[in-house]
């Protein structure tokens, strides 16, 4: 059986990224459980805002292909307004089950304050939807101007907590998918 894939979205479009550093520590822990690791960053991509008129304009066709050819995807967002991150609601927007159906999903959010719960939590709603299976353990980086510093996570919690998801999308990238959940099935005009 060969290695795992394991790409992460990082959803920010910062030159100085904490979501970037948080999805890249994550990728680094699951390569060093044995996995092949891929960063996708939307700011290498050239992505219009989705038209499902235009569903191949500018790099799209490139970034669902890695989606697709991955076993597990790690989802990073910033923290804006209680949600996830316009860019990687465009990404997402992008694909479809496809890309995402039967897939291990590994889900980090970064916050300025607190624990960014909300933005989880839409996360994990948003891959029901397209028939995910969710990993169990979700990452955060709360407080992230406190936590990172020079490019990498100094506060050795969040490292473990973002180490483990790593760990885990390797563990479970290949699990038996679960039967579609009522979201999947009620998901009209995701493929249309």
């Amino acid at each position: 059986m060969s290695s795992p894939h394991v790409v992460g979205l990082a959803g920010s479009l910062r030159e100085e990224s904490y979501t970037r550093v948080g999805i890249s520590r994550a990728l680094d822990a699951a390569e060093e459980a044995g996995a092949t690791t891929e960063l996708l960053d939307l700011r290498e991509y050239d992505l219009p805002v989705f038209d499902a008129d235009h569903r191949e304009a500018g790099d799209a066709v490139a970034l669902m292909d890695a989606i697709y050819e991955a076993d597990t995807i790690l989802l990073g967002t910033p923290v804006y307004h209680g949600s996830y991150s316009a860019p990687l609601k465009n990404a997402l927007d992008y694909c479809g089950f496809d890309e995402f159906e039967h897939k291990t999903v590994g889900l980090l959010a970064v916050a300025g304050g607190g624990f960014p719960i909300t933005a989880l939590d839409h996360l994990r709603s948003v891959c029901r939807s397209l028939n995910c299976w969710v990993i169990p353990h979700q990452a955060a980086i709360p407080r992230a101007r406190d936590s990172i510093e020079d490019g990498r996570i100094v506060d050795e919690a969040i490292t473990e907590r973002v180490d483990t998801l790593g760990e885990e999308a390797v563990t479970y990238a290949n699990i038996e998918p679960d039967p579609p959940c009522f979201e999947s099935t009620e998901n009209i005009g995701a493929d249309d």
